[in-house]
């Protein structure tokens, strides 16, 4: 880099941090303080009561408007027993009718349990089990799907409250619910009595976390973190001030586009324009139409819009600010320059813990940097296992190598952990520089990076996730809950699940190697039909390998390493067999050269 080059850099780098100072005097809440996003919403109200708030669909709402709709539904909801510290099951598409729900129940203090609108079955009455939910706010578009599973529930056998949310089809409430859209209407529009009074150490919501078998994980949400994200996580990445607008695609069930999205557009007076879900194919002529200026990713949703072929609506388009997860660094730069996108933000995070890296700089294919005190140790991806020196203390990872993150639980940095107690345990270390400090493992590798100038500041590159669980069409797939179901197939010997690169798809394609216990022919069709029955379509395998036996380690530990390696090629596979799960049909065929190749030109289909 010239003279002139790395003076330019030093220059923008220190605008950086000068936009940055409208974070500078925030102070975490403290646990006893009153304050929740309810608070923080009415706050905007008061100051940006007649500016946009929300569009969805050819509707729009200011700020007043919003929250008279939001405090009607209050008091219904109020009136027909909800009260503060219930959990309700929140079952509903990206729609306005989620949102005014959401501001709803934190108005009351009513903990919202943010379930996967993919989810169905024993997966669904689990999610709503494990929150204690006490009543549901369903929309009509999922109202069919929760029907079979009432009577395994609270609210479905007389002991909580139904109710139901119209959506764009004409059609009637189901006998089992009552019609909150239209009841709310009979409503005070004034504000709630409780909403002052609500600690930032009260629940606000859950959000479940590697949703892959029907035994998702309930990550535990306060208003502290909810205030967090508005008024810190919005300010430090998109930076939005009232008349900024936001492209909302991703579900509001994850975090992602509900921290820095939803909540962070919430604080600044900013206008979310939302939609039910991501098309490649309408973004750009969207994005001109309305003319948003900041958007939520996650990597899969930009190497889509990166394959599509180039129109006119790219060009000269309003988008200047992103924040997000995933971005991968082959996708990056192709991006940035064919967007003309200026501040790629991204975030490393997740639902339950407490580190967060944000790219608070703009450097390019970093995660950024941290202010939590974090530790990269050496992972051993074959054992599956942190590496520990004779005094039984983890190795650190040197500058550059890949290291399994882990964050210092302090009071500042807590971890809230889950629903389940186990869980929890599970997910923390001790030993690892010192006796006596607990930490929280990401489950995560990441190494450190060179980015240049940079105040000082260590940044940082997601390289991985470790064995147990991988990342699959922008959703935690952990590999042991899927094995728990494919191994209920009377035919599999101990099935060892996996994650598996896929040429021009972001995250790893699941993939299943497994003995017979039968010397039979594999049943196909009853394979396919378990998974599609207890697996979300996520979290089914893409391929599947016969093998001729099992290795494992001296301890009995399932072998990854050599699997992931070896993955479906051709080559590398002696005798075994490997199926294929083809994209359209869904069917599993074998693997053959013609398909092979389509796989590693792209062009498969994935």
């Amino acid at each position: 880099m010239s003279v002139f080059a790395s003076l330019k850099e030093v220059i923008r780098v220190l605008n950086e941090i000068r936009q940055s100072r409208a974070a500078i005097g925030f102070k975490l809440p403290a646990l006893d303080e009153a304050i929740s996003l309810g608070v923080i919403f009415e706050e905007s109200v008061r100051r940006h009561g007649n500016l946009l708030a929300l569009e969805f669909e050819g509707r729009s709402w200011t700020y007043t408007q919003l929250n008279q709709e939001v405090n009607r539904l209050a008091h219904l909801l109020k009136a027909q027993g909800v009260k503060q510290g219930e959990g309700v099951a929140l079952f509903m598409e990206n729609r306005a009718e989620f949102v005014i729900s959401l501001l709803a129940l934190v108005k009351i203090g009513a903990p919202a349990a943010l379930i996967n609108n993919s989810l169905g079955g024993e997966a669904l009455v689990h999610c709503c089990k494990v929150t204690d939910a006490k009543h549901c706010i369903v929309g009509d578009e999922r109202a069919d799907v929760l029907a079979p599973e009432l009577p395994g529930l609270p609210f479905g056998q007389g002991h909580g409250s139904c109710f139901w949310m119209k959506d764009a089809v004409d059609r009637k409430a189901p006998d089992w619910a009552m019609d909150a859209s239209q009841a709310m209407q009979g409503h005070a529009d004034l504000g709630l009595p409780e909403t002052p009074g609500i600690l930032a150490g009260d629940v606000a919501l859950y959000i479940f976390t590697s949703g892959t078998t029907g035994l998702p994980k309930a990550a535990t949400y306060k208003h502290q973190r909810l205030v967090t994200a508005a008024n810190l996580l919005g300010k430090l990445t998109l930076r939005p001030k009232p008349g900024d607008r936001l492209y909302l695609c991703l579900p509001i069930y994850h975090i992602t586009g509900l921290g820095p999205g939803l909540c962070g557009f919430i604080a600044a007076g900013g206008t979310v324009c939302l939609r039910r879900t991501f098309s490649a194919g309408k973004f750009w002529s969207e994005v001109q139409a309305w003319q948003t200026n900041s958007f939520v990713y996650v990597g899969e949703l930009c190497r889509y819009l990166v394959t599509q072929a180039p129109t006119d609506a790219e060009k000269n388009n309003p988008l200047q600010k992103m924040v997000g997860n995933g971005l991968r660094p082959d996708v990056w730069d192709e991006f940035k320059s064919r967007f003309d996108v200026d501040r790629i933000c991204e975030v490393y995070g997740s639902s339950e813990g407490n580190v967060t890296f944000l790219n608070l700089l703009n450097k390019d294919r970093t995660i950024g940097t941290t202010s939590v005190e974090v530790a990269l140790v050496k992972y051993d991806v074959n054992e599956e296992a942190i590496v520990r020196d004779d005094a039984g203390l983890c190795e650190l990872a040197k500058s550059g190598e890949p290291g399994l993150l882990l964050g210092k639980i302090t009071d500042i940095t807590p971890f809230d952990g889950y629903t389940d107690a186990e869980a929890t345990n599970n997910k923390i270390i001790e030993n690892v520089k010192e006796a006596g400090a607990r930490w929280f493992n990401t489950g995560d590798l990441v190494r450190e990076i060179n980015v240049g100038f940079a105040m000082g500041l260590k940044h940082y590159q997601f390289v991985d996730r470790t064995g147990d669980t991988f990342r699959w069409r922008a959703e935690n797939v952990s590999t042991n809950e899927v094995g728990e179901v494919l191994n209920s197939h009377p035919q599999i010997n101990m099935a060892n699940v996996y994650g598996v690169e896929v040429p021009g798809t972001e995250g790893r394609a699941g993939m299943v190697a497994f003995t017979l216990d039968a010397d039979s022919d594999f049943d196909l069709d009853g394979f396919r039909a378990l998974v599609d029955a207890r697996l979300p379509d996520y979290a089914r395998p893409v391929f599947v390998r016969l093998q001729q036996e099992t290795e494992t380690t001296v301890t009995f530990k399932l072998l990854k390493g050599k699997l992931r390696e070896q993955a479906y090629h051709l080559d590398k596979l002696g005798k075994d067999r490997v199926y294929v799960r083809h994209p359209r049909s869904g069917e599993y065929r074998v693997l053959d050269a013609d398909f092979y190749q389509k796989i590693l030109a792209a062009e498969a289909g994935y």
